[in-house]
C-alpha cells in the first residue's frame, strides 16, 4: 500500500466488521488488506476467541476476525468466542469478564482485537502512524449506554497500540465527507448508516469555499437496531418454529407451551453452543420424551449437539442479501440430518422486520426535527452499511426524500475511507473530538 507518510489511519471498528484505510494523497484512500484461506478481503469480522492448549493450560492463544471463527466452529466448548463486544462499549454495567481464568475489561477486549487486526494486517499495519480517527456512532447500543465512558475506553485501547493524537468523527459525518468528495455544489446531506447493531443518521450542510469542502452538522440521531436483528427475525419465524418454538409438551394432566426461553439464544449464533452447556439444554433433552411434535426438539438437539449455529446464521444471511435483489428466494440451510428449505416472499420478511424499519423511521423523524428541516429541505440522502441494501429500508427514503435524492456506493468501506481522509483535512478540529 502507498501512502503519505505519517498521515492518519482511520479505523472503522463495526458492530460487525472493522475496517481500516490509509490516506494516499490527492484525495485517496486505500483500505488496509488482508487474506483467509487464500480469500482477499478488507472487512474484518469484528469477533475475538480465546482458546487453552492443552499442553499449556494456564496460556492463551487469542484470535480475531475468521480466524476466530475458525477456531470456535472446530472446538465450541474449548473456545471462549465474543463477537459484537462493541455493544458493551458504552455499558456501565459491564465491566470485566472471566476468560480462561483472567479477568478482561472492555479496554483488554478491544486491545487484544487490535492487535490481531495489525498483525493479520501484515506489511499494510506494520508501520503505524502516531494520529488515528476512529469512527463512534451517534447512539451507542445499549440500555441507558454512556458515550463518555465508551471513547475513554476507546482512548485506553488506541494508546496501547502507539497511537498517541485519537480524534473521534460520527460514522455517518465521516460517510458524509467520503460523498462530499463527489459533490460539484453546496449541499445539505442526509447520511444513513446502517451497520450490524446501530442505525445512525446525520443531516450535513456541506458548501465549497476555496476549492476545499467546508461542513455544518445540523443534527444527529440513531437507533440501537439495524442488520442483526433482522437476522433474529429470520431466525425467529423461519428457523425457530421448525426446532419447537411455539410446540406444545406434556406434563401430567396439562399440555403447556415449551418456553421461549429456549430460543431466544439465536438472537447470536455464539450463544448456542453456552445453551449446550447449560441446564435449559438437560431440560431440552428429557422434554423431547413428552413433546407433543418430538421431531422439531429432535431437529433442535441436533443443531446444538452438532454446532451448526454459524452455519445456520450463514444460510440466514445468503437468503437476505438474495431478496435484496428478488421477490422471493429459497432459504436452505443443511446440518447433518437436519434440513429447512423453502420459499420466502420479500413481502414476508419485510412485514418480520416492521418494528426495526418502524425504529428507523422514528430515528430519521428525529434527526430531521433537530435540524428543524422537513424532506423538501434535504438535497441528497447518502445511504451506506449493509443493511442499506434491503429494500424495505431503501423504501422508507424513496417514500420520503424521492428516488433521485438517493446516493449508494462503497456501502462496506465509506466510513473509513471517510476518516482516513479527514485525518488530512487543515479543519480536523472542526471534524472531530476528543475523549473527554
Amino acid at each position: 500500500m502507498t501512502r503519505v507518510p505519517d498521515a492518519a489511519i482511520g479505523v472503522d471498528f463495526g458492530t460487525t466488521n472493522t475496517v481500516v484505510a490509509f490516506d494516499q494523497g490527492d484525495g485517496q484512500a486505500a483500505l488496509a488488506g488482508f487474506s483467509h484461506d487464500g480469500q482477499p478481503f478488507n472487512a474484518f469480522r469484528s469477533a475475538l476467541s480465546f482458546h487453552a492448549p492443552a499442553d499449556d493450560p494456564a496460556g492463551r492463544v487469542v484470535e480475531a476476525g475468521p480466524w476466530a471463527i475458525d477456531a470456535y466452529v472446530e472446538e465450541p466448548l474449548e473456545t471462549r468466542f465474543i463477537q459484537s463486544f462493541k455493544s458493551y462499549a458504552a455499558s456501565t454495567l459491564f465491566t470485566d469478564t472471566e476468560i480462561l481464568r483472567r479477568r478482561f475489561s472492555f479496554e483488554d477486549l478491544l486491545s487484544a482485537f487490535l492487535l490481531k487486526v495489525r498483525e493479520h494486517g501484515g506489511a499494510d499495519l506494520a508501520d503505524l502512524p502516531k494520529r488515528v480517527i476512529v469512527g463512534r456512532p451517534v447512539a451507542f447500543a445499549g440500555l441507558r449506554p454512556d458515550p463518555a465512558l465508551a471513547l475513554t475506553r476507546y482512548e485506553t485501547a488506541f494508546r496501547r497500540l502507539g497511537f498517541e493524537d485519537i480524534r473521534y468523527v460520527y460514522e455517518p459525518v465521516a460517510a458524509a465527507f467520503f460523498f462530499a468528495k463527489r459533490l460539484e455544489g453546496d449541499a445539505t446531506v442526509l447520511v444513513a448508516d446502517f451497520g450490524g447493531g446501530t442505525s445512525d443518521f446525520s443531516l450535513v450542510k456541506f458548501t465549497r469555499q476555496d476549492g476545499r469542502v467546508k461542513s455544518q452538522a445540523l443534527s444527529n440521531a440513531g437507533v440501537g437496531v439495524a442488520g442483526d436483528a433482522f437476522d433474529y427475525r429470520i431466525i425467529d419465524h423461519l428457523v425457530s418454529p421448525r426446532l419447537g418454538k411455539g410446540s406444545l409438551y406434556k406434563a401430567f394432566d396439562n399440555v403447556i407451551p415449551l418456553p421461549n426461553r429456549y430460543f431466544t439464544a439465536f438472537a447470536r449464533w455464539e450463544q448456542l453452543a453456552l445453551l449446550r452447556a447449560s441446564k435449559d439444554m438437560r431440560d431440552i433433552r428429557r422434554l423431547v420424551r413428552d413433546a407433543v411434535e418430538p421431531e422439531k426438539l429432535e431437529r433442535l438437539v441436533e443443531v446444538l449437539d452438532d454446532n451448526h449455529g454459524y452455519r445456520l446464521y450463514q444460510s440466514v444471511s445468503r437468503l437476505k442479501e438474495a431478496l435484496s435483489g428478488a421477490e422471493e428466494a429459497v432459504f436452505s440451510f443443511k446440518g447433518g440430518s437436519v434440513e429447512i428449505e423453502g420459499p420466502v416472499k420479500r413481502s414476508s420478511f419485510d412485514r418480520w422486520i416492521q418494528p426495526e424499519l418502524t425504529a428507523i423511521e422514528g430515528a430519521v423523524d428525529q434527526a430531521l426535527a433537530r435540524a428543524g428541516l422537513t424532506e423538501a429541505g434535504v438535497d441528497r440522502v447518502f445511504l451506506t452499511g449493509g443493511s442499506s441494501f434491503v429494500p424495505a429500508v431503501r423504501g422508507i427514503f424513496e417514500r420520503r426524500f424521492g428516488a433521485g435524492k438517493l446516493e449508494s456506493g462503497a456501502e462496506l468501506v465509506s466510513i473509513a475511507t471517510g476518516l482516513a481522509l479527514l485525518g488530512a483535512e487543515e479543519d480536523l478540529d472542526d471534524w472531530s473530538e476528543r475523549a473527554g
